[in-house]
């Protein structure tokens, strides 16, 4: 029934930038915090930002003044603006409603994830 869907994945060149949305059912982003979380092979999912439904922002420190998460009420969607970009950033990112600063929960919603490649 909640549907949340990524989109904006490419390959940049290091320094580079990529806007990441999340278009998200409209019965969940309007009370549910947001988050973009991150892996690569043989890591653990890892919480790159946060949006509190307070409008309160949270970055992992290896991307902030980097990273940008907002979002846009009219049209649903979260977005997570990425600039600088280093070969590190490379993973899949997933979008993430209901989780908070701490992490996801056990009922929270996930998109099926954008890949992000960064490399010369």
């Amino acid at each position: 029934q909640v549907q949340l869907v990524e989109s904006g994945g490419g390959l940049v060149q290091p320094g580079g930038s990529l806007r990441l949305s999340c278009a998200v059912s409209r019965s969940v982003f309007s009370f549910a915090a947001m988050g973009w979380y991150r892996q690569v092979p043989g890591k653990q999912r890892e919480l790159v930002a946060s949006l509190s439904n307070g409008g309160t922002t949270n970055y992992v420190d290896s991307v902030k003044g980097r990273f940008t998460i907002s979002r846009d009420d009219a049209k649903n969607t979260v977005y997570l603006q990425m600039t600088s970009l280093k070969p590190e950033d490379t993973a899949v990112y997933y979008c993430n409603a209901g989780g908070s600063r701490l992490g996801p929960g056990p009922s929270d919603y996930w998109g099926q994830g954008t890949q992000v490649t960064v490399s010369s």
